[in-house]
């Protein structure tokens, strides 16, 4: 029988189910200091950021608070760049010191996040290994090490056995800070913490309309509207759908994730996994893997669709994508190639041309955090944090806006 003949394909995450107490829509018009658009880890972040200022806050969110690609990742906070760090090397050498603050910072953020609010999301500081398939990628591993290493990361480099990961693959580099963690669980402690804060909540509203004037930004939605003195934008690969939006900042890329049926402990004990450290392969399109709390294997990618047109459609994984990370996954794990695919799923982020994170702000009055190109686990969650970005962030209509790290 086919790994993926009984898989269950979701329009939602796997990790967890979706809250049955989704906030009632937005059915009037009211005014605010700051309104916030997008209920995903950049938002909820900066609402709770507000609120701890006491500054009066409104966040609305198209369908409830954790629905987008913050729940439906692999669960590896990363602490080191996305994208190809050789090519971020050759472009910004100078500036890449700056960039490693900014992603190492990022994942001690969330960290710190986690246990402040006492998120239970099965959170372990594993690290994550950027772990060799082939000769060729051991060595694209060796000179990425130099190279973080040399712009102040803390990495450090071995064997399988010294990196405590399979036998399958042939060695690589660790980056020390960051972990794994269970996505669904920590989009749903921010959840729960916004509720418990004074920031006003709308779900199920999805914005319709951003107009600037009159001495304020206007949100509007279908059942109701909202004057702010300010607006942020925190809605990653969804934010072309309004005109306002910079364009081409950044390309909405649909990505897949699966999970494994539970595996006895003791089959995956003989993998030699003993640092459960989270794997990303070297290949152009990566390949990740990782263990869970639940006895499975969550691993993901390998092809990714980018989309036509906004709006982004509603959907769920393709089946010949999943099929093709079933077929992977036997030969980097041969011993468990029996093992059934139980469930399939997948979401949009935003892959920006410089690798970059990318922030700015448009006319002073409407801010955006937008695309981490695959590490907004940990890096959306913090430049989502306002007091993070200064003027020089600042994006004028015509000008560029700013790639964070540059």
């Amino acid at each position: 029988m086919s790994a993926t003949a009984n898989t269950t394909y979701t329009t939602f995450t796997g990790w967890v189910d979706p809250p049955t107490d989704a906030r009632p829509s937005l059915t009037e018009s009211l005014t605010c200091s700051v309104a916030v658009i997008g209920g995903g880890l950049a938002g909820m972040a900066t609402v709770l950021r507000l609120a701890e200022h006491g500054v009066d806050a409104v966040l609305l969110e198209s369908e409830f608070c954790g629905y987008g690609a913050g729940s439906r990742n692999a669960g590896q906070l990363a602490s080191a760049p996305g994208g190809d760090i050789q090519l971020l090397n050759l472009l910004y050498r100078k500036r890449m010191p700056a960039i490693i603050r900014l992603t190492e910072n990022a994942a001690v953020h969330v960290e710190g996040l986690i246990g402040r609010l006492g998120i239970d999301c099965d959170y372990e500081a594993t690290g994550n290994v950027f772990a060799a398939v082939s000769r060729g990628q051991l060595g694209r591993t060796r000179r990425i090490a130099k190279i973080l290493r040399r712009a102040g990361a803390h990495v450090e480099e071995g064997t399988p056995r010294e990196l405590g990961i399979p036998h399958g693959f042939l060695g690589g580099m660790r980056e020390i800070h960051g972990g794994i963690m269970n996505p669904g669980k920590f989009l749903r402690g921010l959840r729960s913490a916004v509720l418990a804060s004074p920031v006003r909540l709308f779900e199920q509203s999805k914005v319709v309309d951003i107009v600037r004037g009159n001495g304020c930004v206007t949100v509007e939605t279908p059942s109701g509207i909202v004057r702010a003195d300010k607006v942020v934008l925190a809605t990653s690969a969804y934010a072309g759908e309004w005109d306002i939006t910079p364009k081409r900042l950044s390309s909405p890329t649909w990505v897949t994730e699966v999970e494994t049926e539970p595996i006895a402990r003791e089959r995956l004990a003989a993998l030699g996994w003993t640092s459960r450290s989270g794997l990303i392969t070297q290949h152009n399109i990566m390949e990740n893997y990782r263990l869970t709390s639940r006895n499975t294997i969550v691993f993901g990618v390998r092809r990714i669709e980018r989309a036509a047109d906004y709006p982004l459609p509603e959907r769920s994984p393709d089946p010949a994508v999943v099929a093709d990370l079933a077929s992977a996954f036997a030969r980097r794990f041969p011993t468990l190639a029996d093992v059934a695919i139980a469930r399939a799923w997948g979401g949009w982020i935003g892959i920006t041309s410089t690798w970059l994170p990318i922030a700015g702000t448009i006319g002073g009055d409407i801010d955006y955090a937008l695309a981490c190109n695959g590490h907004g686990l940990a890096q959306a969650t913090y430049i989502g944090v306002p007091h993070r970005r200064s003027n020089r962030h600042r994006h004028h209509p015509g000008r560029s806006a700013h790639h964070l790290g540059r």
